[in-house]
């Protein structure tokens, strides 16, 4: 089993920022991509940032400039830092990532996809 921990979400006034974490625990050996979806009212889930292993980033065009992804591969967890949030940022935000962990057949791993429960950010105007 692997479980994704997001926190950090809240109320911010437009303008403001908020950091959000997500931390990954279980039994895997390795994760290629981690990244954070959302999903506002009314609204199908829509990628907001993932970044790999290695550090190559990709961004919604909405959140560019004012979103930033990082990540600890140490710790298993991904950050978004955002900056500048607008009320239309408004939304359930989730984590995403893709752990391998060990089977007991070839090619003796496979790849699993797990999403967190969500965290909820509102942004006033």
């Amino acid at each position: 089993q692997v479980h994704l921990v997001e926190s950090g979400g809240g109320l911010v006034q437009a303008g403001g920022s908020l950091k959000l974490s997500c931390a990954a625990s279980g039994s895997f050996f390795s994760i290629n991509a981690m990244g954070w979806y959302r999903q506002a009212p009314g609204k199908q889930r829509e990628l907001v940032a993932t970044i790999t292993r290695g550090g190559t980033t990709n961004y919604a065009d909405s959140v560019k400039g004012r979103f930033t992804i990082s990540r600890d591969n140490a710790k298993n967890t991904v950050y978004l830092q955002m900056n500048t949030l607008k009320p239309e940022d408004t939304a359930v935000y989730y984590c995403n990532a893709d752990p391998r962990v060990i089977t007991a057949t070839a090619p003796f791993y496979r790849t699993l996809e797990v999403w967190g429960q969500g965290t909820l950010v509102t942004v006033s105007s």
